[in-house]
């Protein structure tokens, strides 16, 4: 049984829909989900933070994307929000559905996991975030898929259509569930948020978290390891061998845990080993500064003679 077929039986399987088809007028009709904010487009960040989905639409024109993805349109393009949901909900079938902006910089996995915990935990047809003004993000949440269809259905009788209705005209008649969180419902709309966002990323305390995952995506690579184990590694061979040491011994600890068969495991074995190496030489190298003593005479050291 897959990891998919687990979360049926469950009941926690869900399907992302993303809007990313906007036409970004406030930033002068950019292409904002291909914006890069920390080395990445905005839109790879949103797909990252629901990777687990079991399937992910992306509503937009079609574009190359860290993994798989089932794209649509709504019809015409440029119907606006509900028009665009509608044409994203005809590809899902789970009954969670997790709706998205594709500009949220600071979109998290935990972020999307609290937004469906909070719907599973009660009756309400939704939960969305709501912002540092306690404003709804209703394109930062997780709803029931028959509450979406039923919404849905009943606006397209009453207007004989989505396109040109404001999204507030689907969630004013469902029953939500407000989530607070003022970092992962920043989204960009300006450039000036744009600048916020990449300011904040380069912030001590996030820069590095940022770089690895902006490297994983470069690289293809999905594996979560110990950073901290990687780290503590490289300290030690900078100080027990050369400061060069450092990177050469990460790389070669990447380059056995490949030969090993990847995954976090592997890594770790052999960072515990190259540690265990590098505490070696620099055991060694200590014995023999204490061995050659500045006062010390050729015949009066160990081994002399």
């Amino acid at each position: 049984m897959t990891s998919y077929e687990r979360s049926d039986v469950l009941g926690t399987a869900y399907d992302a829909v993303v809007l990313a088809g906007g036409a970004a007028r406030r930033l002068g009709g950019a292409d904002k989900p291909g914006v890069h904010v920390g080395g990445r487009a905005l839109l790879d960040r949103v797909l990252a933070a629901c990777a687990d989905a079991r399937t992910t639409v992306v509503v937009a024109d079609p574009r190359p994307t860290p993994r798989p993805v089932r794209w649509a349109r709504e019809d015409p393009p440029g119907g606006g929000p509900l028009a665009a949901l509608d044409a994203g909900l005809r590809h899902t079938t789970a009954e969670q559905v997790v709706v998205l902006s594709a500009d949220l910089p600071f979109l998290g996995a935990p972020t999307v996991r609290r937004l469906l915990a909070a719907l599973r935990a009660g009756s309400a047809d939704g939960a969305l975030l709501t912002d540092a003004d306690g404003r709804d993000q209703p394109l930062v949440a997780a709803y029931r898929r028959p509450a979406l269809h039923r919404g849905l259905s009943t606006l397209t009788e009453e207007h004989t259509g989505l396109t040109g209705l404001p999204l507030r005209r689907l969630t004013a008649g469902l029953d939500l569930t407000r989530v607070p969180d003022p970092v992962a419902s920043f989204d960009c709309d300006t450039w000036d948020d744009i600048a916020t966002a990449r300011a904040r990323i380069r912030e001590h305390g996030h820069v590095l978290d940022e770089w690895i995952s902006a490297a994983k995506d470069e690289l293809g690579i999905d594996l979560d390891v110990d950073t901290g184990v990687l780290l503590d590694l490289a300290r030690d061979a900078a100080h027990g061998v050369a400061r060069p040491a450092a990177p050469l011994t990460t790389f070669l600890v990447g380059y056995a845990a490949g030969r090993a068969g990847g995954g976090p495991e592997a890594v770790a074995e052999a960072a515990r080993k190259a540690a265990a190496l590098a505490l070696r030489w620099a055991d060694e190298a200590a014995d023999a500064e204490a061995d050659a003593a500045p006062d010390a005479t050729p015949d009066s050291r160990p081994d002399a003679g």
